[in-house]
């Protein structure tokens, strides 16, 4: 089975593609010749929308996972009681794209959360509008106020927010690209992808943003929890 053409890696406002349906797992799970859909991974939730038939008529998608048995392949998980498309049917994808574009302003926030706090990250989710980032910091004494300022600094630079590829030897060659101990970036390929935010940061990351900070808008540092000795968990949200 040929892998899946991840179009979102190149363009993460693509919304919709026409695809080919390749296969039909055990589950139910329907593999495509490529996808608009992020899986999910990293802490970014897998997106949901349709598959759009020939006729006109939708298979609702509650979920987007890799493969577990390959992952250069992304499973398109109907919700329960969908009609079952056929192999070598030809559909077209429509992402839910309202979730999705949430998603991406608060994955390029936490991005920029990763600045403010210049500490160990050790874990992360992505929600419909807010998120969250564990740092390991040693001391406590942080202040919600003080970083929704640094961050609304950070937004109002009007950075763009840009991809580019290098080879897993490059990546090697310079670990401290790497800021997240509990997720590492994805890798297989020979080649992974970072994510710059002019003049801010560089990381490698295989999830979608937005193309520039201040389409994030305002964003509000809602909580911070004591998660251990040395562990802080930071939360935000989009206003």
């Amino acid at each position: 089975m040929i892998p899946t053409a991840l179009l979102f890696r190149d363009d993460a406002y693509l919304a919709s593609t026409p695809a080919t349906i390749l296969g039909i797992n055990e589950r139910g799970g329907i593999m495509l010749d490529r996808t608009v859909f992020y899986a999910n991974g990293g802490g970014q939730p897998g997106d949901t929308g349709w598959l759009v038939r020939a006729d006109g008529s939708e298979i609702a998608i509650g979920a987007t996972v890799y493969d577990p048995e390959d992952r250069t392949r992304v499973l398109h998980v109907p919700l329960e009681g969908q009609p079952v498309p056929r192999a070598g049917e030809a559909v077209t994808l429509k992402l839910d794209w309202e979730p999705r574009l949430k998603r991406m302003r608060v994955h390029t926030a936490l991005h920029l959360l990763s600045c403010v706090l210049a500490y160990p990250v050790t874990g992360g989710a992505i929600g419909n509008g807010d998120g969250r980032l564990d740092f390991d910091i040693p001391e406590a004494g942080l202040d919600k106020d003080k970083i929704t300022e640094r961050l609304a600094e950070l937004v109002a630079r009007n950075a763009a927010v840009t991809d580019r590829w290098i080879t897993d030897a490059e990546l090697d060659a310079n670990p401290g690209l790497v800021k997240t101990m509990s997720v590492q970036p994805p890798r297989g390929s020979g080649r992974v992808r970072l994510v710059s935010i002019d003049g801010i940061d560089l990381q490698p990351c295989g999830g979608t943003h937005v193309r520039n900070t201040a389409e994030i808008g305002t964003v509000l540092v809602t909580d911070i929890e004591k998660k251990g000795k040395q562990n802080r968990r930071v939360r935000i949200a989009l206003a």
